[in-house]
């Protein structure tokens, strides 16, 4: 088993998603007390998945994320680093074309995707600002990026709270559902260290993204962030 070091060598984080991806979405939907799923549906409205348009799920997974997608009639192209991942969503969904990629080394050509999104895995990137130049790269002009990413909670008191939940409870959890409850460690380390809302629309318009908007939901546990290809 094994367990990313918060410099996130691409390898590491691989490897450590290999080893949760059997029991990821089921952990995952324990973990946030089933809030995921929101989650998941505002992901969806935001993007706005249309007949025939192309959408790069990127950091898929096991391509849950990308089901909506596909079910609103868009060609969707669920791509992540993990083979394991992967592998475990191929056998759900033989049907759709995973693709093992690298978010800072994209294997798309410039101005494919009508919709680039990312779900929870943009803070597992080594270099965010590498990744946000390459969705920009990969999207039409006049596309979108859609980012849902765990953020910090805006109300002080809830702060102090959900913060002691990631780093005592959330291990604890992880130790009686998930096959690496060590990587759980790691992920509640990586969300507390990850920047704020406001830094990271700063970061997507440093990237090149215009009309830079985001929105919290669960009180900025979570955060919405949108962004225009001029």
């Amino acid at each position: 088993m094994t367990r990313a070091s918060l410099d996130k060598q691409p390898h590491e984080v691989a490897s450590m998603f290999d080893d949760v991806a059997a029991n990821y979405d089921l952990t995952n939907d324990v973990l946030s007390l089933g809030q995921d799923r929101r989650w998941r549906k505002e992901v969806a409205k935001a993007v706005d998945a249309r007949p025939a348009q192309r959408i790069l799920d990127l950091a898929a997974g096991t391509a849950t994320s990308s089901q909506p997608f596909a079910r609103a009639g868009a060609y969707v192209v669920p791509c992540d680093f993990s083979l394991g991942m992967l592998q475990v969503g191929k056998k759900r969904h033989p049907w759709m074309p995973f693709t093992a990629g690298d978010g800072m080394r994209l294997p798309f050509r410039d101005d494919v995707f009508d919709a680039v999104t990312i779900s929870f895995g943009l803070r597992n990137i080594q270099d965010t600002e590498a990744a946000l130049r390459e969705l920009y790269r990969v999207t039409k002009p006049g596309g979108r990026v859609v980012i849902c990413e765990f953020s910090h909670p805006t109300w002080a008191p809830f702060r102090t709270v959900y913060e002691e939940y990631l780093m005592r409870a959330l291990p604890s959890v992880a130790r009686a559902v998930s096959s690496n409850p060590d990587a759980y460690v790691y992920l509640a380390e990586s969300i507390q260290s990850w920047p704020d809302q406001p830094t990271l629309a700063g970061m997507l318009g440093k990237a090149g993204w215009s009309k830079v908007a985001w929105r919290n939901l669960t009180g900025g546990i979570v955060a919405l962030h949108r962004g225009f290809k001029a």
